[in-house]
């Protein structure tokens, strides 16, 4: 049985490692499977926290251009761009319409904000917080459910975001009886966390991340740059929870990785692991870094890829919004 899957990124930044190894990969090697694909580049989401209209649209083309050129084919997927597509943000406002706000409270990115500034001793504990965070979860809502998605891949750390979702059409359904597919979560259980280079969780929030598409020296430089332990060269080294080891892993076929893994158990200096790091790096991605440099200059090409994306996606959007209107009377 075919399965629609969505999967979406937002352009806050440019792509690193951690989005590639954590959706960017699977995804592409999921559009291989047999699955209906669709992917797209959430720009409505990064309102919440980006403000400059240049960086989102300059984003929004890098991260069209990170996609194909990593292998991403517009004939085997649908590759979209949120705001290309109004029935989305049309559903977005009946679904805020029908859902609770006691339901949004308990949405985790709220939450800890609302903690944090308890936390810092803030009078208001809504402090800072406007309204598309606290409302990022229907958003996101209406991203699944205007395309009757039933399958939607996701690390660990965002399954209440899907829990959400279904909550919202279990909703929608018992008022309206209506039939907005429920989407089922499917875990990445072969996806990896990676860490930045500063140990903790490879985020743009963090300014940890090491951008997919640096140019050869400041590839190397940042990568130098990974925090490791104060073993001796000489030393054996642990493989697991090593943030240079999981990058390696990332990119290497098992039997480097078996080679590497022998390496650290007899002991190897952190610069020349790194070293091992940056070249397989390197290696591997070139051919993406001229692919993804000549779309960054043609942008052209790239918005003819995601126009035509949007035609199809509207196609599935369209009808399901006509049958929602009807529903609610509109």
């Amino acid at each position: 049985m075919t399965r629609r899957v969505l999967t979406g990124i937002t352009p806050s930044g440019e792509a690193h490692l951690g989005n590639y190894a954590g959706m960017i990969k699977p995804a592409i090697a999921r559009q291989n499977e047999g699955d209906e694909c669709l992917y797209f580049i959430s720009d409505y989401h990064s309102l919440v926290k980006l403000w400059d209209p240049q960086s989102r649209t300059e984003y929004t083309q890098k991260m069209a251009a990170t996609w194909l050129a990593l292998g991403l084919d517009p004939d085997k997927t649908i590759f979209f761009r949120q705001s290309d597509i109004p029935e989305i943000m049309e559903l977005n406002w009946i679904l805020t319409s029908i859902t609770a706000k006691g339901l949004l409270n308990r949405a985790h990115a709220y939450k800890a904000m609302v903690a944090e500034n308890i936390e810092s001793g803030q009078a208001d504990p809504d402090a800072g917080i406007n309204m598309g965070l606290f409302n990022y979860p229907i958003l996101m809502a209406a991203d699944i459910l205007a395309f009757n998605a039933d399958t939607i891949p996701v690390g660990k750390d965002q399954i209440q975001h899907i829990e959400i979702a279904r909550d919202i059409a279990g909703r929608f359904n018992h008022i309206y009886r209506g039939s907005l597919v429920q989407p089922a979560v499917c875990i990445e259980e072969h996806a990896q966390t990676i860490l930045g280079i500063d140990g903790r969780k490879m985020s743009k929030s963090y300014g940890n991340t090491i951008p997919l598409f640096l140019p050869e020296k400041q590839l190397r430089k940042r990568i130098m740059k990974i925090v490791t332990n104060s073993l001796p060269p000489e030393a054996p080294k642990e493989t697991q929870g090593c943030t240079v080891f999981a990058l390696y892993q990332t990119f290497a076929t098992e039997e480097q990785s078996v080679a590497l893994a022998a390496r650290y158990a007899e002991g190897i200096g952190w610069g020349d692991a790194k070293q091992a790091l940056f070249e397989l790096v390197n290696e591997t991605l070139a051919p993406a870094r001229e692919k993804y440099d000549d779309y960054c200059a043609n942008p052209e090409k790239l918005t003819a890829i995601l126009e035509e994306g949007a035609e199809k996606a509207r196609k599935i959007a369209s009808p399901l919004l006509t049958e929602v209107r009807e529903k609610i009377g509109i």
